[in-house]
């Protein structure tokens, strides 16, 4: 657990904090580390937790609607994230900003809070399956699943950190909004713990929570990895990456690595 809480708070955080060293943010080597977590996450969600969905031994039938759910879920709330989980770093800008500079601080406001928001709800469904409740029944390994979500967590803290450093005009004032976002994850893991040991969250629950955050899963990376070739045109170094970032999480499976 408390291996599971370090690794959910300090990797968006130390990311995020990474600005101050790297203020640009947007070079290869930014891309190409996006699409090897986008890749490992897609590996890791069809090789490890569809698997372990099915292999569950309640609410079968239901698995593939909750997954749906998670996917369009996911689809919703990057109407409000502009895409930040996937490592976009173009400024999220409240509706109607543009020309009203006396209105600046405001909008911005409102925008960072909506976006913290839609982000943290993400956030607290990823902690929250890395909970390991008794009646949930068969046990699943979720070291590959935090391997992954520290990868995809790690560009999703440092595009978050230049959008609102953009936006605010100081890279400080957006720190507080970071470690929101850093709390999230471990928030969501210690809430679904508390909620199973008081057998608040069933174990068909927790198996259904699962399943919507593997929807979120394939919505992410298959979008990392589907914009890394824009135009469909072929990248050699784009699919090495994504290759290597796939056998990793084959590694990792298979305990090999």
């Amino acid at each position: 657990m408390v291996l599971k809480l370090l690794v959910l708070f300090f990797t968006p955080l130390l990311s995020g904090l990474a600005i101050f060293l790297v203020p640009g943010g947007k070079s290869t080597s930014f891309k190409l580390l996006l699409v090897f977590a986008g890749a490992y996450l897609f590996a890791i969600t069809i090789i490890h937790i569809l698997p372990e969905l099915y292999h569950q031994p309640v609410g079968m039938e239901y698995i593939g609607l909750f997954v749906l759910a998670g996917f369009f879920l996911q689809q919703m709330l990057e109407y409000f994230t502009a895409g930040i989980e996937h490592g976009h770093m173009h400024g999220h800008i409240a509706p109607g900003q543009q020309g009203h500079s006396h209105h600046t601080h405001t909008h911005q406001s409102v925008s960072a809070i909506v976006l913290l928001t839609a982000l943290c709800i993400h956030a607290l469904l990823e902690g929250g399956m890395l909970a390991q409740p008794a009646t949930m029944g068969v046990p699943y390994d979720v070291h590959a699943i935090l391997l992954g979500i520290a990868l995809h967590r790690a560009p999703a803290a440092f595009a978050l950190m230049t959008v609102l450093a953009h936006q605010f005009g100081s890279r400080k004032r957006a720190i507080p909004y970071l470690a929101g976002f850093s709390l999230a994850a471990p928030f969501g893991l210690l809430i679904s713990t508390l909620l199973a040991e008081y057998e608040i969250l069933t174990g068909e629950g927790m198996i259904f929570l699962y399943a919507v955050v593997c929807g979120n899963f394939l919505h992410i990376s298959t979008t990392i990895v589907f914009e890394s070739s824009p135009a469909h045109r072929f990248n050699a170094k784009k699919l090495t990456v994504a290759m290597a970032g796939s056998l990793v999480a084959v590694l990792v499976e298979y305990g090999l690595m």
